[in-house]
């Protein structure tokens, strides 16, 4: 198919929305042949694998795998090194998916490599939106002459078209269930696609797994002479104070002194990723690049990513949080019950087809005051009707209603709960990102903290 160029931004994205999504077809896209290497591979090579030009970070997850990402990229670019970052989803805009020193990629820049990428993805059959994001990002970040890059998995690992780099280091944060018709249904087959990424000779960084997972991590590290780091056991830490607006805890390798450090993010799980991220840059050190216990300090404390126990609003408060499986929101409801006591207390959730709604709604119902039910305009996105039907299922017995826009949402939710109390968004990202659009909040970054006490 002849490519014809793009004019404008919006028709770039256009473009690369043309392209077969394989995460909504999903009835076909563990069908033989359907996922491969191959593609990503072509398309990289006809633009001259920009993947080869500079050192990368590779992370995989189920959860986690943002705020590890995001760490790493504010510590780098904190030692004065040009950072790219590739990361997935989007909360607002397509273009956050794409940042070298935490700047997104501008319109004209985004539409100019569409242009330059068209030519060759049309010569590459059955290639999906994801391989030419992919590629795109890979270039964008060649083109910007970036000194190095933390590249996110999409989905999976394995097969995911991030899966041509060869990296420094290889991270894997923790996992847990989702995604399950596509990866498999026990933690073990988890692991085996996440742990897909594992490169022969390539030291990993873990986060603590479940037994399950890790013992096929260990495998695949053993069987591909990849030294894994374990954090939790080859690396401690120690949770320390915590407000809205950060996470202190101390960290280390194990036998050593620990150091201080603390993180804007908020929650206990967040020194959890900050170590995991303090892993992996000590071995990009050890590659010579510069780094040192400053930057990473530094880059900890400025790190930018909404969306993680997120305040945006007073009175009521008003905290988003992406909590996206049972797992998460276990970790949601621990920091709601230490750092958020205000009460009464609405939830507005919204999630998408293929999620455990009942896992997430048996964790956090318990909490909840009033719940509002709400839609996100996604093509995934389970209806209101179906997300009240769970509700029921599971027994909760307070008010709950079903309005799909966010925005009325959370007008009847702030209505309900008063000035002194509390309302939770929650579900997915894309809910996440409707309600940050609802409130204006800035594309792209976390907004200013709303009071002034910090830990960090």
């Amino acid at each position: 198919m002849t490519f014809v160029p793009v004019q404008s931004f919006s028709e770039a994205v256009d473009y690369l929305y043309g392209f077969i999504d394989w995460e909504v077809a999903r009835h076909v896209r563990n069908a033989p042949g359907v996922m491969t290497l191959d593609r990503p591979r072509a398309v990289l090579a006809g633009v001259g694998d920009p993947q080869a030009r500079y050192p990368i970070i590779h992370i995989a997850r189920t959860k986690g795998k943002g705020s590890v990402g995001a760490m790493c990229a504010a510590a780098l670019q904190a030692a004065g090194l040009k950072t790219g970052l590739y990361s997935s989803p989007h909360l607002q805009d397509f273009r956050e998916r794409f940042r070298v020193n935490n700047t997104l990629i501008s319109h004209d820049d985004f539409t100019a490599l569409v242009n330059e990428l068209g030519p060759v993805l049309s010569t590459v059959p059955d290639v999906t939106w994801f391989e030419a994001t992919t590629a795109l990002a890979f270039l964008h970040f060649a083109r910007q002459e970036v000194d190095i890059v933390v590249a996110e998995v999409g989905l999976g690992g394995r097969l995911d078209s991030t899966n041509v780099v060869d990296p420094l280091v290889t991270v894997i944060t923790s996992l847990s269930y989702d995604h399950t018709q596509l990866l498999g249904s026990s933690l073990a087959d988890i692991a085996r696609e996440k742990g897909g990424i594992i490169k022969p000779g390539v030291p990993v960084v873990s986060a603590p797994q479940p037994l399950e997972a890790l013992a096929v991590l260990q495998v695949i590290c053993d069987e591909r002479d990849a030294p894994l780091t374990l954090v939790g056991r080859d690396w401690q830490f120690t949770p320390g104070s915590g407000t809205w607006n950060g996470q202190s805890f101390t960290a280390g390798p194990a036998g050593q002194p620990a150091t201080a450090y603390c993180t804007n993010l908020p929650g206990e799980h967040q020194a959890l990723n900050a170590t995991v991220a303090l892993a992996t840059l000590a071995h990009v050190r050890q590659h010579g690049i510069p780094v040192d216990d400053a930057a990473m300090q530094t880059g900890l404390q400025r790190v930018d990513w909404p969306g993680r126990l997120e305040v945006v609003q007073r009175d009521p408060l008003l905290v988003l949080d992406a909590a996206h499986n049972a797992a998460s929101a276990r970790r949601l409801r621990a920091a709601l019950e230490d750092l958020f006591p205000q009460r009464p207390l609405a939830l507005i959730f919204g999630a998408s087809a293929g999620k455990d709604v009942e896992g997430m709604f048996r964790v956090l119902l318990p909490l909840v005051d009033h719940l509002i039910v709400a839609q996100a305009v996604h093509p995934r996105a389970l209806s209101a009707d179906e997300l009240m039907s769970v509700a029921q299922q599971v027994g909760y017995a307070g008010p709950v209603e079903g309005i799909p826009d966010m925005g009325t949402a959370l007008a009847r939710a702030a209505a309900v709960v008063g000035p002194q109390g509390m309302v939770c968004t929650t579900g997915s990202l894309f809910v996440i990102g409707e309600m940050r659009s609802v409130c204006a909040l800035p594309v792209g970054h976390t907004s200013q903290p709303l009071l002034t006490s910090s830990v960090c």
